[in-house]
């Protein structure tokens, strides 16, 4: 039986949600489970794997600023990112020791490989959009991907695929392994009609305090157009609290189940644009309006290249107008399922094996 460690990052819920896959499987392939984060991660993972071992691993706190790019704030950054790798390295060695661990899966914690263990970095970033310095900054972030025995890419290799430029536009390290879209929903779900019960469902997410500014003007937008509406807001360390105010429910969190339901009952979905929530809306086929995180150019360069593929509609935050959205994403298609191949599994039988 293989001891394995996952360690998602604490940057928002997204890399937590997409371990949620890949934890199961091992589960289903009778691995020993320990999982290593903190925050908002570590609540979620622990509500849907009450019966798993949990370590509180802290990782940098990055906060985003109230407006303008990111790019600066991570610039500036640097150093105490630098600093926060190290104290993860140096954390792992005393876990390996304690917890006798054979594997780690790191889903962008980039301090968590070992020489003496098998190691996995997982990531749809092999290149992190910028304005300027874009290859100096992918040669820095291949070679702490190379440090790792495998690389995962949660993406399919093909024209098919979700990621575009951040996992296809170099060439790829020697250690890297396509294993398709990672979500915690069920597939098969799809093929049982949901009746629509929300007209829309808000999917509030990311660090503070992007995710209260997106939260607040939400809410506002929501209560003024009288549409029936679901806004789950995303703070896992409250207790499931539900209250409805005239046409909106708000919720605090949605356990993986009746997040799933939601979506399913939700005829579109306001929601940032994430590559975990892009994922998890291409596996159950939704229409849905993209608010980009304020200066985080992944975010703003996902929701850039599904609006031209009219697949998804987006506006910036400082921009939101419902009406105009809810028009707009009319003229869009929507997200198609996709298909997976297998090839995670696939990936988990010839690392356990």
């Amino acid at each position: 039986m293989k001891r394995i460690l996952i360690c998602p990052l604490n940057w928002g819920l997204g890399h937590a949600t997409r371990c949620i896959p890949i934890i199961r499987l091992l589960i289903k392939k009778n691995a020993e489970i320990i999982i290593a984060t903190d925050g908002r991660p570590l609540e979620l993972l622990k509500q849907e794997f009450p019966d798993l071992e949990f370590i509180q691993l802290k990782g940098v706190d990055i906060t985003y600023p109230d407006e303008n790019s990111m790019i600066w704030k991570m610039i500036f950054s640097i150093p105490k990112i630098i600093n926060g790798i190290y104290k993860e390295h140096e954390s792992l060695k005393k876990i390996i020791e304690e917890k006798k661990i054979d594997i780690v899966i790191s889903d962008n914690r980039f301090g968590m490989w070992n020489k003496k263990i098998k190691s996995i970095f997982i990531t749809h970033q092999l290149m992190i959009k910028i304005p300027f310095a874009e290859k100096l900054l992918h040669h820095m972030n291949i070679y702490f991907i190379k440090k790792y025995d495998e690389c995962w890419i949660p993406d399919m290799e093909d024209a098919t695929n979700l990621s575009g430029d951040l996992a296809h536009k170099y060439s790829l390290p020697t250690n890297a392994f396509f294993i398709g879209s990672l979500s915690r929903f069920n597939k098969t779900s799809i093929s049982i009609p949901s009746a629509i019960t929300y007209d829309i469902m808000v999917i509030v997410s990311g660090p503070e305090p992007q995710r209260s500014i997106f939260e607040k003007l939400a809410i506002e937008q929501v209560r003024q157009s009288k549409l029936k509406a679901l806004i789950v807001c995303g703070k896992t360390e409250i207790q499931h609290k539900r209250e409805t105010i005239n046409n909106m429910e708000i919720v605090s969190h949605l356990k993986t189940d009746e997040m799933e339901k939601a979506i399913l009952q939700s005829k579109i979905i306001i929601s940032r644009s994430g590559y975990s929530t892009v994922m998890d809306l291409a596996i159950l086929g939704k229409k849905a309006i993209f608010i980009p995180t304020t200066g985080q150019t992944e975010q703003e360069y996902l929701a850039e290249i599904f609006m031209k593929k009219k697949i998804a509609y987006c506006q910036k935050q400082s921009e939101f107008d419902l009406q105009k959205a809810l028009k707009e994403v009319e003229n869009y298609r929507g997200f198609e399922n996709v298909e997976n191949e297998n090839l995670l599994e696939k990936r988990i039988e010839t690392l356990i094996n």
